[in-house]
């Protein structure tokens, strides 16, 4: 019998995600994939996966999982809540065993949204278009083209590999209490300058409208020019900021429709998307400009930040160094300060 993870409880949002499915933007179809990126190739290089590998994503959420058919092991990083196998606490970031027949429960993460359980050897999912990411709207990849749910049985890739070591990583830092840089534009002449003032100098917070598609925020008007807040329908990338008719700012996510017909004021680079998806509804959003060259610059620190992962593996020994683990989820990592 092959192993599978028994998804016993569920509260909250969770669903299949891996690097997403790039290229078919033409065809209206986005790339869907993590929120966090980061968390999401931290919790895989903890159970010694690719950092793209597929992985269930939560979103706010608890749940209870048991395994079943043999062990597994598992890694949970990014906003991380109590952690627990048969009522025993466990550390996030850290790689763990679950034996068969034991039941794992994950509670609703002290703060930030997004959290991923990565299990070492995947999941033995079959590909949609190259990706198992699921994307709802498209009713692609997931299980069964769906979020998951109470009953579900997630099937496991391969055995659990013998005589592996737990591993450990600093919990990767929610930023929550960073500004989110932007590279204005495509069409922030499209803005009066005091529409460009507000966006820049203003709190915005994420309103009760936000989900993997976009966050709507809410805060000040943002003032269209005469010319309005109606343009042709073009492309959108993850993180451009769109402003409707009613000057409010939504930021376009991982599951986002491919064109638009409001004007893009800025585009949040790609190293902030993480900053934003891990914000909760009703915390604050500042926005801050950048030009193209430090984007790019951030970008590449970011890269090589996720490349670095697998260098600061360090092992994970005994009680003692579980339980502290577990008093400091909250810690930053350094590695990951790009400002």
């Amino acid at each position: 019998m092959s192993g599978v993870l028994h998804l016993l409880r569920l509260s909250g949002a969770a669903s299949i995600q891996d690097g997403g499915r790039p290229g078919f933007l033409r065809d209206g179809l986005s790339a869907s994939g993590p929120m966090d990126r980061l968390a999401h190739a931290a919790a895989n290089i903890l159970v010694g996966n690719p950092p793209d590998a597929a992985a269930i994503e939560w979103g706010l959420a608890s749940a209870t999982l048991r395994a079943e058919g043999g062990p597994v092991r598992l890694a949970l990083a990014g906003a991380c809540g109590p952690l627990r196998c048969d009522g025993e606490p466990l550390a996030d970031h850290r790689s763990f065993l679950l034996r068969e027949g034991a039941e794992l429960t994950l509670g609703r993460p002290r703060a930030g949204v997004f959290a991923t359980l990565a299990v070492a050897g995947g999941l033995a999912l079959r590909p949609v278009l190259g990706s198992v990411a699921l994307h709802r709207r498209a009713a692609l990849g997931g299980l069964d083209g769906r979020p998951l749910r109470e009953g579900d049985r997630l099937p496991l890739a391969g055995p659990v590999p013998a005589g592996e070591a737990d591993v450990g990583l600093d919990p990767v830092p929610l930023e929550s209490d960073r500004s989110i840089r932007v590279v204005l534009g495509p069409q922030d002449d499209l803005f009066t300058s005091d529409g460009l003032a507000t966006f820049l100098q203003s709190i915005f917070t994420v309103s009760g409208q936000a989900d993997r598609m976009g966050y709507q925020l809410d805060g000040p008007a943002i003032a269209h020019g005469a010319g309005g807040f109606n343009i042709v329908s073009d492309a959108t990338v993850m993180g451009s900021v769109q402003v409707s008719g009613t000057g409010r700012p939504i930021v376009l996510m991982a599951d986002r429709q491919t064109t638009g017909g409001y004007p893009k004021i800025a585009t949040v680079i790609s190293s902030d998307i993480r900053r934003i998806a891990q914000r909760r509804p009703g915390e604050p959003v500042r926005f801050e400009a950048v030009d193209l060259a430090t984007a790019r610059t951030l970008a590449q620190v970011r890269a090589a930040a996720l490349d670095a992962l697998p260098k600061n593996l360090r092992p994970v020994e005994g009680e003692a160094e579980r339980l502290m683990a577990a008093n400091v989820a909250g810690a930053a990592v350094d590695a990951f300060r790009d400002d």
